[in-house]
């Protein structure tokens, strides 16, 4: 029997031991799955959108004036649902400028996201009814009115607020990392390499760090190498990022291309003030803390602070009394 409990003693050892072993071998080996994972995803998201420019560029080369006349964009489709996105409160532009930040380049997706603006309500007044239907308890009129109005307001906005959502944490990951991106930016400029040529080698080479900063710069990338309007291409890039430094960036390489100047110079502008900013948000931050821990402070520290100082006390007074 002793036998048999150090035997069995041995064994989860080694279980536990193997178990350890493959925890430390899988710890080790994510990160450069996830690395390798997000450069092909930065490769596919370059590459068809490299497909796509080419495209367009032969149809329109190759287009009759015509045949132009019956072609339909996604842009057209979006314009031919008007009354839809004045329902929805959205005009074509914003949507697809929402869809762009939050990083969902569908051409469809403007078109989706109107239609949930009326879907969404509309479920969730059918899931109010059905609540209110099966409830045992007797509600209101004026209950039910009010209910139906928070479902349906609160099904109107959550598309909105969502995409928003996304929209907000894309700008300040690339926010974070554009600094950095700007610096070796300076570098790949002032070695010689042009700006189209340091974009996208910049692209690759954060992808590790920030996939969404690698996949915009790739995508500017292959507009500045596919389009004829560098204009555009810039424009383009500061509409679906939205954040302040990338917005600062494009104005900056629009400006340096029309009055000639120094493109590094503006670079080194832009690195120095995106770090500033980044440290004046970081102490942003750092100033609101303290008001933000008073309440919770007061509700959750003192009380139980209190109970362990005075608790004893209260516990000894009956034996002096």
């Amino acid at each position: 029997m002793d036998a048999l409990t150090h035997f069995d003693s041995n064994f989860y050892i080694v279980v536990l031991s193997a178990i350890a072993a493959a925890a430390s071998f899988v710890a080790f080996a994510l990160p450069m799955v996830v690395r390798s994972e997000k450069k092909e995803r930065y490769k596919e998201v370059i590459e068809k959108k490299r497909k796509d420019l080419f495209a367009q560029a032969r149809e329109q080369v190759a287009a009759k004036p015509e045949a132009k006349t019956q072609e339909k964009s996604a842009a057209q489709s979006i314009a031919a649902l008007y009354k839809l996105q004045a329902l929805a409160g959205e005009t074509s532009v914003k949507a697809r400028t929402l869809m762009l930040r939050a990083g969902i380049r569908s051409p469809t997706a403007p078109l989706i996201y109107l239609a949930a603006h009326i879907a969404v309500p509309l479920l969730f007044l059918l899931l109010s009814v059905l609540f209110m239907a099966l409830s045992h308890k007797e509600i209101s009129e004026h209950a039910k009115v009010l209910i139906l109005l928070s479902a349906a307001f609160c099904g109107f906005f959550l598309p909105r607020v969502m995409i928003k959502n996304m929209a907000d944490k894309r700008q300040q990951e690339i926010s974070l990392s554009f600094p950095d991106a700007l610096d070796m930016m300076l570098i790949c400029v002032q070695g010689g390499i042009g700006i189209e040529a340091a974009i996208s080698r910049i692209g690759s080479t954060i992808a590790e760090h920030s996939e969404t900063l690698a996949e915009e710069l790739g995508i500017l990338s292959a507009e500045l190498g596919m389009l004829n309007d560098r204009k555009a291409a810039f424009q383009g890039f500061a509409a679906r990022v939205g954040s302040g430094p990338a917005r600062s960036f494009a104005t900056a390489m629009l400006q340096a291309e029309q009055y000639g100047t120094s493109i590094s110079k503006a670079i080194r502008v832009l690195s120095d003030e995106s770090r500033e900013a980044r440290m004046a948000t970081a102490e942003q931050k750092a100033a609101s803390l303290p008001p933000k821990l008073t309440v919770p402070m007061i509700l959750f520290f003192l009380p139980p602070l209190f109970v362990i100082i005075l608790g004893p006390a209260f516990l000894s007074l009956p034996k002096h009394l």
